[in-house]
């Protein structure tokens, strides 16, 4: 079974602007994660296709955005990934309680994330 894009992430300069953009054009909805400048993006109803996301605080100026793929090995993701001719650009983190995110450059360059669920992850 293939791994889906199930998550992306908008990364902002001004994520109050940006939410606010979103809320009064497309009706999302958003919900801070803690105290991070990371809020979740609920974009629909559970009956429509598409997926949610997040904007967060920009954290570098060319900074893109990103859709995130879910897996079930990140580990064997990421030596798949490798051996296919793309390249990590943000090694394997916890997040805690959550799981565990990467982040890699196809062969063309473009940047996309891994997503693996754990709970244990610390």
């Amino acid at each position: 079974m293939g791994s889906r894009v199930t998550h992306f992430e908008i990364p902002s300069s001004n994520p109050e602007e940006t939410m606010n953009f979103f809320k009064s054009t497309f009706d999302w909805n958003f919900q801070q994660l803690g105290k991070e400048d990371y809020w979740f993006a609920k974009t629909g109803g559970d009956d429509k296709p598409g997926i949610n996301g997040a904007i967060m605080k920009r954290k570098h100026p060319n900074q893109p955005v990103t859709n995130a793929i879910s897996v079930d090995n990140i580990d064997h993701t990421i030596d798949c990934i490798t051996t296919n001719g793309g390249t990590l650009v943000v090694e394997k983190t916890a997040v805690p309680e959550a799981g565990w995110l990467a982040f890699f450059k196809d062969p063309d360059g473009n940047i996309h994330g891994l997503w693996q669920d754990d709970k244990e992850a610390k």
